[in-house]
């Protein structure tokens, strides 16, 4: 190879691969500060772009928890208030029938009709008042509720409401009900105990709709677990594997920088021929 002081091409190869030393070095410190092998579309755009859906969905999926849990405290409220409408009922019960015995005194029966209007206007108070967020699934405002069941918000769970107020369907006892007379005090104990077991059912299918948004809530928490141990397995990068490319392209760029220097240092060697 001839010398020249206008072209030192070993210092060029030096320069190139020094360059590409320290590009890898700075893609591998990347890689090591951050965690990633894939960070962003220029590093693997297709791997990237399969990230960053299944990311959406990830973000998607505490909607529809949020959604899943706000139709859980919905239900729990009503179910609660359901509950104590039936115990008043039961009181309610119990105060008939012990009006309807035609020999009660008529200061007891007033004392027992006095019990039993309290009761009753608090059933209409506790249905009232059953609201969560201002949806109120037993004052008959609303026949149904739905809650997301997927990311896309194309399925829904659905939780039909329970009216619970005086005169309806399921608690027949009227709203202007009383047990002054023995025989008001039998009609009513008939309406009262049906009332109770119709209560009862609503009840159950109430709790029957708050144990499905439940296991649908497991499920989308255990689904989105998956999805972001998924993601992880397409971006995260090997760590140690990184940690020890890291320290060899160290070395070899030291090597580089010596590599260089000696190349530089070539053309010196000119100088003796005109000694």
């Amino acid at each position: 190879m001839s010398l020249s002081v206008n072209t030192n091409a070993g210092a060029l190869v030096a320069l190139e691969n020094l360059n590409n030393t320290s590009q890898q070095l700075q893609q591998a410190q990347n890689i090591v500060s951050t965690g990633l092998a894939v960070g962003n579309a220029k590093d693997n755009g297709a791997i990237w772009a399969i990230a960053q859906n299944e990311r959406a969905t990830i973000s998607s999926l505490d909607a529809v928890k949020a959604s899943l849990q706000t139709g859980q405290s919905i239900i729990d409220v009503a179910n609660s208030a359901g509950t104590t409408v039936s115990n008043l009922l039961t009181q309610m019960e119990q105060k008939a029938l012990a009006s309807s015995d035609s020999s009660l005194s008529t200061a007891s029966r007033a004392s027992l009709n006095a019990d039993f209007v309290a009761l009753r206007n608090q059933i209409t108070s506790t249905v009232q008042n059953a609201d969560f967020n201002g949806v109120n699934l037993l004052n008959g405002t609303l026949t149904k509720i739905t809650s997301l069941a997927n990311s896309q918000g194309t399925s829904v769970l659905t939780t039909i409401a329970q009216n619970l107020t005086l005169g309806g369907a399921i608690v027949t006892l009227a709203a202007t009900a009383t047990i002054s007379t023995s025989t008001a005090a039998g009609t009513v104990l008939t309406s009262v105990e049906t009332s109770l077991a119709n209560v009862d059912n609503a009840l159950a299918q109430l709790g029957t709709a708050s144990k499905a948004l439940d296991t649908h809530l497991n499920f989308v928490s255990n689904l989105q677990d998956t999805l972001v141990t998924g993601v992880g397995n397409l971006v995260n990068a090997d760590l140690a594997k990184e940690s020890a490319t890291l320290q060899a392209l160290q070395t070899k760029q030291q090597l580089g920088i010596q590599a260089l220097s000696i190349a530089n240092s070539a053309s010196s060697a000119l100088l003796g021929l005109f000694r």
